[in-house]
């Protein structure tokens, strides 16, 4: 009979057994037990490097860290990579922002010194979010820990800037980017967010050059830069201006002949169907200028400025007091026909919030035809796959009307451009696209590279699809001419009981840490994929994770009744009540509902089996039942540890530990 303490504790059991794993090294591949064959492999989303533990990323390691878990038991050789991303923009902003304190600008220090700051800055608070995946349970390899500024990995950014440029895909051109004035860089297209606003719609007359009493009305969100005016362009559909294609408009306070053009990306519906053209300063309309040959005119200067191109009245203002000078001047000429409210999506930055402005500005790009072909093909031909398969419509909609990538930002922080004289680093996510195998030691043929890759399983958040998974998937076919993963799961989005994304300043975000603290670590990873059920957004509901409290109790007490039993005979398995049966049934339904990542659905499996057939039912009949009660003793309460233990590592461990008759030293290395 073994005795075991009455309430079970988390807080006086997690942290001990995690110490135990860690010491056993298990974590890593190369200390495992016996002939494993087969590989299974997996990189963690590096999260930010200032990054702390949110709940997307308790639930996404989670998820890791069953199928991780499982695998292992399974008689995989298992490597789960960790590691952290520089996340450029970021951590320059934040180290930033601490210098600001102390009354420091990163200008006063320079390039090198401030650098010298970031890096004191990442020693002392670069690997909290490791520690914290810890709390949770995750069982990665951290010997084989990576950051993406790792001299390694600083070498594999090299080598794919220059295998790049010797096929001709690299090239330095002015186009339009997007431009952060807060940040003072450029950003690529799937780095904005949008917030809607509601600002003004103004309706402008452009008058006619061979008839100033005859106008064309063009409708404006920013007459600021109608200054930069090339065109006034008009779908070629719309028989409203058939006529005046080809005919010439003055424009307004700059007194400049321009044309009006025939374009089909106008979109008729919007304002009077008739839209200023100003290339420099808009996306669309720098594509508009390129195919008719407009003119640039430079009217917003990188400082959010205004240039000597825009004239003496208007050089030098900001762009919002320009816009009011504008509006107002247009009035005194009686050139504004009406005014209206309107709602409409602003680009602003997603690291700083500030509005975008776009301008032409010198930049490196990579080109994206080939690239996006191999990417298309990889999910197309069935190599990757996207779970839930709908998500490959947001992958593809992206790839098949892509642009080619700006990869340059004015930032200090980030891989420098490998090119003598040059001063701009390279995109965060151009690194990061080199995750799956970078990590593994590539561009050397190392050991690591030739067992681990391709990885199998790559986990992650909806929204960097596109950012990222996308671009790992081009870059491993190019590179290492094979896809960096099989299967990619896109989990749901954990929001606010009221449906709304969890937000810090509205008082909705929960921090994983305090749910640890206040339930435990296996409580928490039960609440999470309790509520994650067919990948799809979860309205947060703690009560979950308090019914993961109460199911760890229930588990001890099963556990404790069943260890306190004197067992006179050997199970006879032929006589079991059904009960063997039904563990097999219930194995065999957890184990497709993993391989089909439907964790929530084998949580919610497990827990039916262990509390209502086993405790509920089966435990009962066995006080009256010897066979029965040594079926449960023997063999039941040890695989129910087994198949409970990738959800629920701590617990299962610490019970498995005070098993009389435990085969393996640890529970994480049964066989599954």
């Amino acid at each position: 009979m073994k005795e075991i303490p009455k309430a079970y504790d988390p807080k006086q059991v997690e942290d001990k057994i995690y110490q135990m794993w860690e010491k056993s090294g298990y974590f890593n591949p190369d200390n495992l037990p016996g002939k494993r064959k087969k590989t299974f492999t997996m990189a963690v989303p590096p999260p930010n490097v200032t990054g702390v533990l949110h709940m997307g990323h308790a639930l996404n390691s989670t998820i890791q860290d069953i199928l991780i878990r499982r695998k292992r038991m399974q008689g995989y050789k298992t490597l789960w990579i960790p590691g952290t991303d520089h996340a450029g923009i970021a951590t320059q902003k934040v180290v930033e922002k601490d210098l600001q304190k102390q009354g420091i600008k990163k200008q006063d220090l320079g390039r090198e010194k401030f650098l010298e700051k970031i890096w004191e800055w990442k020693e002392k608070h670069g690997n909290i979010i490791l520690k914290q995946f810890k709390k949770l349970g995750a069982s990665m390899d951290w010997s084989r820990t990576r950051f993406t500024m790792d001299e390694g990995y600083q070498k594999a950014v090299n080598e794919a800037f220059n295998h790049y440029y010797k096929k001709g895909w690299l090239y330095k051109a002015e186009r339009v980017v997007n431009w952060c004035v807060k940040c003072q860089t450029s950003l690529s297209d799937l780095e904005l967010e949008y917030k809607e606003e509601t600002n003004k719609l103004w309706y402008i007359k452009y008058p006619l050059a061979d008839d100033k009493n005859k106008f064309v009305i063009v409708a404006t969100t920013r007459p600021e830069t109608m200054l930069g005016d090339s065109a006034v362009a008009v779908s070629p559909k719309d028989e409203r201006y058939k006529k005046l294609i080809g005919k010439k408009v003055l424009l307004p306070l700059q007194n400049r002949e321009i044309p009006i053009i025939a374009d089909d990306e106008i979109d008729t519906a919007f304002g009077t169907g008739a839209v200023k053209v100003t290339p420099a300063h808009d996306l669309v309309d720098a594509r508009i200028g390129e195919k008719n040959k407009l003119p640039i005119y430079k009217v917003i200067g990188p400082l959010g400025r205004m240039t000597d191109e825009a004239g003496k009245d208007y050089a030098g203002l900001k762009v919002e007091e320009c816009r009011n000078k504008v509006v107002e001047d247009l009035e005194k000429q009686n050139l504004i026909e009406k005014i209206e409210d309107y709602k409409h999506n602003v680009a602003i930055c997603y690291r700083c919030g500030g509005v975008i402005e776009p301008m032409p500005s010198l930049q490196w790009f990579l080109k994206m035809d080939e690239l996006a072909k191999l990417a298309v093909k990889a999910v197309k031909s069935g190599e990757v796959k996207f779970h839930p398969e709908n998500w490959e419509k947001t992958y593809m909609a992206w790839l098949e009307n892509v642009r080619d990538w700006n990869i340059s930002r004015q930032i200090w922080w980030g891989h420098k451009i490998p090119i003598e004289g040059e001063n701009d680093v390279l995109d965060t996510w151009f690194s990061s696209a080199l995750w799956p195998f970078a990590t593994l030691g590539w561009p050397d043929k190392s050991k690591d590279l030739k067992e681990f890759y391709p990885t199998q399983v790559l986990s992650t958040a909806r929204d960097i699809i596109n950012l990222w998974v996308a671009r790992m998937i081009f870059s491993g076919l190019e590179f290492i001419k094979e896809k960096p993963f099989t299967d990619v799961i896109i989990h749901g989005t954990i929001l606010a009981k009221d449906g709304r994304r969890m937000s810090k300043s509205l008082g909705t975000g929960i921090d994983p840490l305090d749910l640890i603290e206040k339930y435990g670590s296996d409580a928490t990873r039960f609440g999470l994929i309790w509520q994650s059920m067919g990948n799809q957004d979860i309205k947060w509901d703690e009560t979950a994770v308090m019914g993961g409290k109460k199911f760890a109790n229930k588990l001890w007490n099963i556990a404790r009744f069943i260890l306190q039993q004197e067992i006179k005979s050997e199970p006879d398995i032929k006589n079991d009540s059904g009960l063997l049966e039904k563990l097999e049934q219930t194995k065999k339904a957890v184990g497709e509902q993993i391989d089909s990542y439907d964790f929530g659905q084998a949580l919610h499996t497990l827990y039916d089996f262990i509390w209502h057939d086993l405790a509920d039912k089966y435990i009962e009949m066995s006080k009256n039942d010897e066979n029965l009660k040594a079926i449960i003793s023997k063999i039941v309460l040890k695989d129910i540890l087994k198949i409970l233990h990738p959800f629920m590592p701590h617990i299962t461990e610490e019970i498995y530990q005070n098993l009389p008759d435990k085969e393996k030293d640890l529970l994480m290395i049964e066989e599954y």
